[in-house]
């Protein structure tokens, strides 16, 4: 599959500064920006789509990220929840902000693109040689837990597992086993 080059060859820099906090960032568009050449070199093609999903009276932005590359299709989904009330924004904002969030992760996802530095991962304490990154990005449980209520068959529940880091896994064994059991 095409996808596995365009991961391989994909650098989306952190380009985008947040003073506030003091750290450097990447958004959907930076991503986006990155990667348009690859899928013109490669022939592929790529969408972006959000829906509004209600899961326990909160509202969430699921963005649905999809490469295709004539013979496969490959989709990618991500969460984001709306604040309810955000000062200095209107309603429209806020969603907006929630899909800006929502796409840049599906993208992180369809792309295995990490946000995340281990300090470790870029020491190489003095031998000049730095070790990878080994550690996948956690994605907070609230995202997780949304993403298992609404797999709607056994092998979605599969792929979510299979994503999960080892500590991930036991910490939600018994939520994922309880799912499986409904579906």
């Amino acid at each position: 599959m095409k996808l596995n080059l365009i991961q391989s060859e994909l650098k989306a820099p952190k380009n985008q500064r947040n003073t506030f906090g003091n750290y450097n960032y990447r958004s959907a568009e930076d991503i986006l920006e990155a990667v348009k050449p690859l899928l013109k070199k490669y022939d592929c093609l790529m969408t972006i789509s959000d829906t509004i999903v209600e899961v326990g009276g909160r509202v969430y932005v699921k963005a649905t990220a999809t490469f295709l590359d004539g013979d496969n299709t490959k989709e990618v989904c991500a969460f984001a929840r709306e604040e309810e009330a955000k000062k200095g924004m209107d309603a429209a904002q806020i969603t907006g902000s929630a899909s800006s969030y929502a796409r840049k992760y599906a993208l992180n996802g369809l792309f295995l693109i990490d946000d995340t530095k281990d300090p470790d991962a870029t020491n190489d304490h003095g031998k000049g040689n730095p070790r990878e990154e080994k550690n996948p990005k956690r994605v907070d449980s609230d995202t997780i837990l949304l993403a298992v209520r609404m797999a709607k068959t056994k092998d979605e529940l599969v792929k979510i597992w299979q994503g999960l880091d080892p500590d991930t896994r036991v910490e939600l064994q018994e939520v994922f086993s309880q799912r499986k059991a409904e579906l």
